[in-house]
């Protein structure tokens, strides 16, 4: 859409809407006041705008602006420049980073590095209008600006009325847009699962359609991507939604073994994702291996269902986890170290089923892996529907353990040697 077809915006004043400045972050503020006093545009953009006129609370705020990124760095000695295909600002407060990125228009497909015929976007600094800036954002209920200069809400793409009626909309062309990024089409399905709305249609036909290309996005960003779908608190909704649309499976194959090792009867899976959203739920999220070591459980089980019993090969069982962590992990591009991280904690699932006595159990839960393995083990016990009674007491012993740790998470040091009493010598004179 060139610049003269873009129509003009619809303008909420500060009466008509529910967002209220006072419910922004103070460093927020401090940086729209500051643009807009040096005589720049500062715009509230993205999930901030979205989640405050939903009445939930951001998880951080981003602002876009028509200074340049060294106009920005001038004005702001605590900010530093990032990013070489998107160059913004990151100003740094005790607090927290609020980012700041110039408005943006959609790139000129000849300027791209992709192969011949490919929409895939490799660079997107391209700077442009605030029109043009909303109308290359992914979805509708994300392209909405509030105006620090009047207060106002600002909507190019319709994303109000969307907001309302609970509808994730892609901006645009759906096949166009999820060529020139795939991600959006998990994002898609994660945002209607964490936002509990629903996926228009079009933008659906467009993720059935594309589901395949996904392969396509760079493996950093679907690493990234798995990540915030399995820590939004709404994941088995996510993954219903993913299911449905083909994207699924085609983003995560392993997964597959959910549903074979159900029909098996070697346990109901799904419910790990479950584990995992209420572990979302009460801010416990779990580390990167933790997760993904949860994720492969079901088809290391279908692999071999005895993996974890008393009579079971180590050996072969930490090679069986290897073979199947290791091709979901080169296909991320993730870390080779990080398999044998997995192979660690799947592997010690063996050691938490068969117990042990006080002392072991003590001595095991400091070893570096624990905490994610004691995860894999209480959703093998979900999901196996087995005896909790050693899950409960290696609770005991985790809870013991972290009791008797200092707050950083490190024990405290032993004292050496017997504690002097200052000015002993003197007390023993003086008496």
């Amino acid at each position: 859409m060139s610049a003269r077809e873009l129509p003009e915006p619809r303008i909420v004043p500060r009466a008509e809407h529910e967002l209220s400045r006072s419910r922004v972050h103070e460093n927020a503020l401090k940086v729209l006041n500051r643009l807009n006093r040096s005589g720049f545009l500062g715009y509230l953009v993205g999930g901030s705008v979205r989640d405050h006129l939903l009445d939930r609370a951001p998880k951080d705020y981003d602002i876009a602006t028509n200074a340049r990124p060294p106009q920005i760095r001038k004005l702001f000695r605590n900010s530093r420049i990032i990013g070489r295909r998107f160059r913004l600002a990151h100003i740094y407060f005790r607090e927290g980073i609020i980012e700041v990125s110039t408005f943006r228009r959609d790139p000129d497909p000849e300027a791209q590095n992709g192969a011949p015929g490919e929409l895939l976007i490799t660079d997107d600094n391209v700077f442009g209008s605030p029109a043009e800036d909303a109308f290359r954002r992914d979805f509708t209920v994300n392209a909405l600006f509030y105006n620090i200069a009047d207060f106002s809400v600002i909507d190019y793409v319709g994303g109000i009325d969307d907001l309302e009626a609970g509808v994730i909309r892609v901006i645009g062309d759906p096949d166009l847009r999820f060529q020139e990024d795939p991600v959006r089409m998990t994002r898609a399905c994660e945002m209607a699962a964490r936002l509990d709305f629903t996926i228009h249609a079009a933008t659906q036909e467009g993720i059935v359609r594309h589901a395949e290309e996904i392969h396509k996005a760079a493996p950093a960003r679907l690493a990234e991507e798995i990540g915030q779908i399995f820590r939004c608190g709404a994941a088995a909704r996510a993954m219903q939604w993913m299911e449905e649309l083909g994207l699924a499976r085609a983003l995560f194959p392993e997964l597959g073994a959910i549903f074979e090792a159900q029909s098996r009867g070697l346990g109901d899976f799904s419910k790990v994702i479950r584990l995992l959203d209420r572990k979302a739920a009460k801010n416990d999220a779990p580390s990167e291996i933790g997760l993904y070591s949860c994720l492969l459980l079901p088809a290391i089980v279908l692999a071999n269902p005895n993996a974890f019993g008393a009579k079971a090969n180590s050996r072969a069982v930490r090679e069986s986890i290897a073979s199947i962590a290791s091709p979901l992990f080169q296909r991320l591009s993730l870390a080779k170290h990080k398999v044998e991280q997995v192979v660690h904690t799947v592997s010690a699932l063996r050691k938490l089923e068969l117990g042990g006595s006080v002392r072991e159990r003590v001595n095991f839960s400091r070893r570096p892996f624990f905490k994610d393995a004691l995860l894999v083990y209480e959703a093998w016990v979900d999901a196996t529907d087995s005896d909790p009674s050693e899950l409960r007491q290696w609770r005991r012993v985790a809870r013991a353990h972290t009791q008797a740790t200092s707050p950083s998470g490190e024990r405290p040091p032993k004292r050496r040697g017997r504690r002097r009493r200052r000015g002993g010598k003197k007390r023993r004179n003086a008496g």
